[in-house]
Parts: C-alpha cells; sequence; structure tokens
C-alpha cells in the first residue's frame, strides 16, 4: 500500500496550522465571519474580544497560557496523530484521502450555512420567500456601500475600482501568508521574549479592531473587514515583490 512518509505529513500538518495562525491576520476576509455570533454582518467590538479571546485558547496548544514555539510543535504533532488515524507514525493514501474528504463536507455545510442567512438577509418580510423588490433593495444597498468603499479608498490614496483587483486574487502566495500571519501573531509580543501572552494578543487584536472599525462606530462591517484584507494583501505583495531587491 502507498504511504506518504512522515516529513509529508508533517507539511500537511504544518499546513494546517498555517491556517490557524494566518487566522488571526485574516479576520477581515471571510474566516473571521466566526466572529460575528449574531450573524447580522457586523462584528462589534465585544463580538471582537470574544472571538480573539477564543482563538488564543486554541491557539495555546499545551494550554500553559502563552504562545511560543512550543505550541507550534504541539500542533504539528495533534494534526499528524489526527491524520495519522491507526497511529502507526504514516499517513496511508486512505488516511490522506479521508482528511480531505472531511474538510470537503465541513466546507459544504459552511456554505450552506451562509446560504441560508444571506437568503434571511435578503428577505426582508420573512415571507419565506424573496421578491424583485428585495433583491432591488439589496443590490442597490451593495452598490451604495460599494461607492462608499471606493470614496474611501480614493480618499486614502488607494486603487478604489473593485475590478482592478481581481487579477491578483489568483495569486494568493500561500506561504506568504502563513509567513506574514506567524509575523503578525509574533508582533503581539510586546516584549520581545518570543512568547504572546494573552494580554499582548488580545491588545494586539484590540488594535486591529481599531484599525478595520474605519468610521469608528464601534463595529466593523463586512466592508469594512474586506478593505482591511485588501490592504493587508496588497501589503504583503509589496514586500514580496522588493524582497529581491534587499
Amino acid at each position: 500500500m502507498r504511504k506518504f512518509t512522515l516529513p509529508l505529513a508533517l507539511s500537511a500538518a504544518a499546513l494546517a496550522l498555517g491556517a490557524g495562525t494566518v487566522a488571526y491576520a485574516d479576520q477581515a476576509d471571510g474566516r473571521g465571519v466566526k466572529a460575528d455570533t449574531d450573524a447580522d454582518g457586523v462584528i462589534t467590538r465585544a463580538e471582537h474580544n470574544a472571538h480573539a479571546a477564543a482563538m488564543f485558547t486554541r491557539m495555546d496548544a499545551n494550554k500553559d497560557g502563552v504562545i511560543n514555539a512550543a505550541d507550534r510543535e504541539a500542533r504539528k504533532a495533534e494534526r499528524f496523530a489526527a491524520l495519522d488515524a491507526d497511529g502507526n507514525g504514516e499517513v496511508t493514501k486512505a488516511e490522506f484521502e479521508a482528511m480531505h474528504a472531511k474538510r470537503a463536507e465541513k466546507r459544504a455545510e459552511r456554505r450552506e450555512d451562509r446560504g441560508e442567512k444571506r437568503f434571511a438577509r435578503l428577505d426582508t418580510d420573512n415571507s419565506g420567500g424573496v421578491s424583485a423588490a428585495e433583491m432591488d433593495a439589496a443590490r442597490e444597498a451593495r452598490q451604495d456601500r460599494r461607492g462608499d468603499r471606493n470614496e474611501l479608498r480614493k480618499q486614502r490614496g488607494e486603487r478604489g475600482e473593485r475590478g482592478e483587483m481581481r487579477g491578483q486574487r489568483g495569486k494568493r502566495g500561500g506561504h506568504a501568508m502563513r509567513d506574514g500571519g506567524m509575523k503578525m501573531l509574533m508582533q503581539a509580543d510586546a516584549n520581545g521574549d518570543k512568547t504572546v501572552t494573552k494580554a499582548e494578543f488580545l491588545a494586539a487584536a484590540d488594535s486591529r479592531f481599531a484599525r478595520m472599525d474605519t468610521d469608528k462606530n464601534g463595529s466593523v462591517s463586512a466592508e469594512e473587514r474586506k478593505a482591511a484584507h485588501t490592504a493587508m494583501r496588497e501589503a504583503w505583495k509589496a514586500k514580496r515583490q522588493a524582497a529581491p531587491a534587499n
């Protein structure tokens, strides 16, 4: 039977770990919607702080109250153990495919849940159906929000048109994102001891919330999250382009 050796399996586990670290950096995009506990499309400071606290708990793999290299190693081992269903120290092709099938099932469930929530937002009169008027109202609201976002970007000297960003979507730079996510995490290390305490983590998360809340109304809209995510991707892209010159 064909088997994936330990190094390859650890690479898969590291990829899963990377998603956890980037989740801290990517609260601005779709992965951050979990913070929106009431599914109203807006993340309040209280929701954001509760989400950050839960995230710290997940990332503190060995439960010692801090996040550091030991947690990354513990998470790698944990992820590998989840892949290695029979515990023999290697991941078989069947185990690897089972993991992918399970993830695909979870993604499908999340898509279905998001679809139900989007439909509920469209069905403003709770009739169980969406009328042409409700669709038109939703479309106009999106256009208004997009116009406001573009105007805000222009004021900040950024590219405003949505279409100008589409060409970059296929070039996500997964490794750069994971590296950037870890770098952002370690930037929370206020005293530079290569260990992030819960207080440091929450302070950094609160600071991030303040930056995303561009209109300073105490909550972050979907548009503000997307704008922050786009700005972060642009920053990573600029760093990658500048790297060879350095």
